[in-house]
């Protein structure tokens, strides 16, 4: 253990008798005098947030303590990093806010206690509602520890305009904005590790515009039923790893936006869930470019879809060099999946531009499916086909052990590099050169 590791252990152990003390009704420890400590050998100060007056007890707006806390790790200099403390025992209430940089140093958002929202949009302030908590411009920043962030979401999910909520499954008019919990935007050097978010009103966890980003040993988790709740989305983000992690909730376990290229995804456990997504893209004709993204060693259970790559038509730009490989399947409804005719509506017109979709390899994909649907869709543009789909030692059997469905392919070339259970026959031969 490093230095500073056990001079925050040392300090956790020092302040614990007075917290437990006063755990029990929920109220905080007296305020430290000072309201930072330093350890100058390795030059770390530590700011906790009870220093700054919060509360903790789930019911006080911490909000300002937090802010002031924040303004006055991320001002640091001449140290080698800052920890800003949110303890355990504690539950902090926090209103929409935003985490502002550039920071003097590199900064540890350390969270050992409970952060919760306000409780649904009656109690949320009316001109703040895309976003819960936001970090902004931070450069080398660790949001880290064994706390748990919650959403408080159920109340957003039941709005009237969220899937599913009207009359035989329609949705009905009204407002509809929901918060995100965590979106970090314009942020390099950025690593969430070890922490639970819990009931988003809308996705857990967003990255906009950030690069050199690491996701590790995360836990999410909503239900199933939840709208719109991705647990991590990303877009015109690049340089990403997301690994072994658990996410279940009622939408993409990750989503993967317009503008990201470079991120590696392994050893992560999804569902119940929509799946790993790449896209949806295209959406408004708009362009949109992915490449260079591969998902190894996780598995999907109990999802409606495993692997898929969602476009809309009338978009344009690419999608390429996409590798999945080692993921087992359980249960899952469309364990491959690319569909270029993704629509929200029932009225989408045909378009002739689309996304180009090419060089997409599935290795070792093993396991069992739903068979309300084919476990291998490869629905293709009519104008603009995929092209190269390459699949290799992919096994998938119906979960119940009925017949196997056949895979459907509409203007989809590509080749099956050994056996593949059920076979591919409807890929085309690959398009000659020009």
């Amino acid at each position: 253990m490093s230095f500073p590791s056990l001079f925050y252990a040392f300090f956790l152990i020092l302040f614990s008798s007075s917290r437990v003390a006063h755990n029990m009704n929920l109220s905080p420890s007296p305020a430290p005098s000072p309201a930072y400590y330093s350890d100058s050998d390795n030059a770390l100060t530590i700011f906790d947030v009870t220093s700054f007056g919060a509360i903790g007890d789930c019911e006080t707006d911490d909000t300002s303590a937090f802010k002031m806390a924040w303004d006055a790790a991320c001002m640091s200099t001449g140290v080698d990093s800052a920890l800003l403390l949110v303890p355990c025992t504690f539950c902090f209430l926090v209103k929409p806010t935003s985490f502002n940089g550039p920071c003097g140093t590199h900064l540890v958002l350390q969270i050992d206690g409970i952060i919760v929202s306000p409780d649904g949009p009656r109690s949320w302030p009316w001109n703040y509602k895309r976003q819960w908590i936001m970090f902004y411009r931070v450069d080398g920043l660790s949001i880290q520890g064994s706390g748990v962030i919650n959403g408080r979401g159920q109340k957003w999910w039941n709005l009237p305009c969220k899937p599913h909520k009207g009359p035989n499954g329609t949705t009905q008019p009204g407002p509809c904005d929901s918060p995100v919990a965590i979106r970090i935007f314009q942020s390099s050097k950025v690593r969430i590790e070890g922490l639970s978010f819990q009931n988003s009103a809308q996705f857990h966890v967003r990255f906009d515009n950030c690069s050199d980003v690491v996701v590790d040993s995360v836990t999410i988790k909503a239900p199933a039923s939840s709208p719109n709740t991705d647990g991590i989305h990303i877009e015109n983000t690049h340089n990403v790893q997301i690994r072994d992690s658990e996410i279940s909730n009622g939408d993409d376990c990750i989503s993967i936006g317009a503008g990201c290229f470079n991120v590696d995804i392994k050893n992560v456990t999804c569902g119940p869930s929509h799946g790993i997504s790449i896209g949806s893209l295209g959406v408004h004709n708009s362009s949109a470019c992915v490449s260079n993204i591969t998902v190894t060693n996780s598995t999907i259970w109990n999802s409606d879809n495993g692997v898929r790559i969602k476009t809309w038509q009338g978009g344009s730009g690419s999608v390429s060099r996409i590798v999945f490989r080692n993921i087992e399947m359980v249960n899952v409804r469309n364990p491959i999946m690319i569909d270029q005719y993704y629509c929200q509506t029932k009225n989408c017109a045909n378009l002739t531009s689309a996304v180009i979709i090419s060089d997409i390899l599935y290795a070792n994909i093993k396991g069992t499916y739903d068979l309300r649907s084919p476990p291998i869709h490869f629905g293709c543009s009519d104008s603009v086909p995929c092209t190269n789909l390459r699949l290799e030692d992919v096994e998938l059997f119906p979960s119940k052990g009925q017949l196997l469905e056949n895979p459907f392919c509409w203007n989809a070339y590509g080749s099956m590099q050994t056996i593949t259970v059920p076979p591919v026959y409807c890929l085309l031969e690959e398009l000659p050169d020009c």
